[in-house]
């Protein structure tokens, strides 16, 4: 699959993986149930500690070099991912998905995310190694959609999942029923198999997960053109979406000028791919540059919102004749 890695380091990285997983599904989360803000954290913390050890994993067997290939991309996948998190509660809420129910359709939303995107990597590998010149596509489709992101144009086309191409399509061609039935995607109705809406909502996870991979995937080829560093960088962060989701899914109006960074992030990797058949730059240049654009971004967001909720105290206490409180 790889030059630079062997078979067994596959083989034994997904073993790794499922066992998680399997952990995860059948004696964490073995019961559908409600998952709090503190649980999430600490899952999240969990599954970032995990992600970024495994960086120093791939220094021990593989070496530095390719240990800041996978920083940097596991960093522009985790920070992409953020975009992903508002999506799913979208999702949840145009198909009224009770929140005891979300982590089970987020599990297995993983599932296949993982699957897609080990194939969407190897057959990006491939036309690389064959067309070089397609990373000058890649390029070119990274500055526009970072562009796009910067002006706001991908939050106000974002559709409602409801009215989903897939979702039409399953709803034309699957029996459906309005009535959730527990965890299960199928139940049954008068006798006959029909599909509940916890399925619409794994539909439309997939198929999002699709659309942020297009931009996401070309976006680490940039820093590294081994598909074992793009996949695991990848994985990692996919695994930690599903706590992640549960812990910034009320909290999404702190990180404001986020998306603004990862427009910067993604504009610099496009420029980067574009100037690579004559300019080579080193990967920890493109690791600390990732780092600092979006390390700025969340301090400013974070600074913003601690003004707006000065401002707010500020106002309330002025309405209540608070004496010096709008001064604060």
């Amino acid at each position: 699959m790889s030059d630079a890695v062997p078979p067994v380091f596959w083989i034994g990285f997904l073993a790794v993986i499922g066992a998680l997983l399997a952990l995860d599904l059948f004696v964490f989360h073995r019961k559908p149930g409600e998952v709090t803000v503190r649980s999430a954290a600490l899952t999240s913390a969990f599954w970032i500690s995990l992600g970024l050890g495994f960086g120093f994993v791939v220094l021990a067997w593989l070496g530095p070099a390719k240990a800041v290939e996978y920083f940097s991309g596991y960093l522009i996948e985790e920070s992409l991912s953020v975009d992903n998190v508002f999506v799913f509660s979208l999702v949840f809420a145009a198909f009224a998905v009770p929140g005891h129910l979300q982590y089970r359709v987020l599990f297995w939303g993983v599932i296949g995310a993982l699957a897609m995107r080990l194939a969407m990597i190897l057959v990006g590998a491939a036309l690389i190694e064959r067309f070089e010149w397609i990373l000058l596509v890649f390029g070119a489709f990274l500055i526009v959609t970072g562009a796009r992101m910067w002006l706001g144009t991908r939050r106000e086309e974002e559709p409602d999942p409801a009215a989903n191409p897939i979702v039409k399509l399953a709803r034309r061609h699957l029996p459906f029923t309005d009535r959730l039935d527990g965890q299960r995607f199928f139940s049954r109705l008068h006798g006959r198999r029909v599909a509940t809406p916890l399925l619409l909502a794994l539909l439309v996870v997939e198929v999002s997960d699709v659309v942020f991979a297009v931009d996401s995937i070309p976006a680490v080829f940039a820093v590294t053109r081994d598909p074992f560093i793009v996949y695991t960088s990848n994985a990692f962060a996919i695994l930690g979406l599903r706590s992640l989701y549960f812990f910034l899914a009320d909290l999404k109006d702190r990180f404001r000028f986020l998306t603004h960074g990862l427009s910067v992030v993604l504009v610099l990797v496009g420029l980067k791919l574009l100037a690579s058949p004559w300019i080579h730059l080193p990967s920890w240049v493109s690791l600390v540059a990732i780092a600092g654009i979006l390390g700025t971004a969340i301090a400013v967001s974070l600074a913003h919102a601690r003004r707006e909720e000065r401002a707010l105290r500020a106002g309330a206490g002025a309405a209540d004749g608070i004496p010096g409180s709008a001064g604060e």
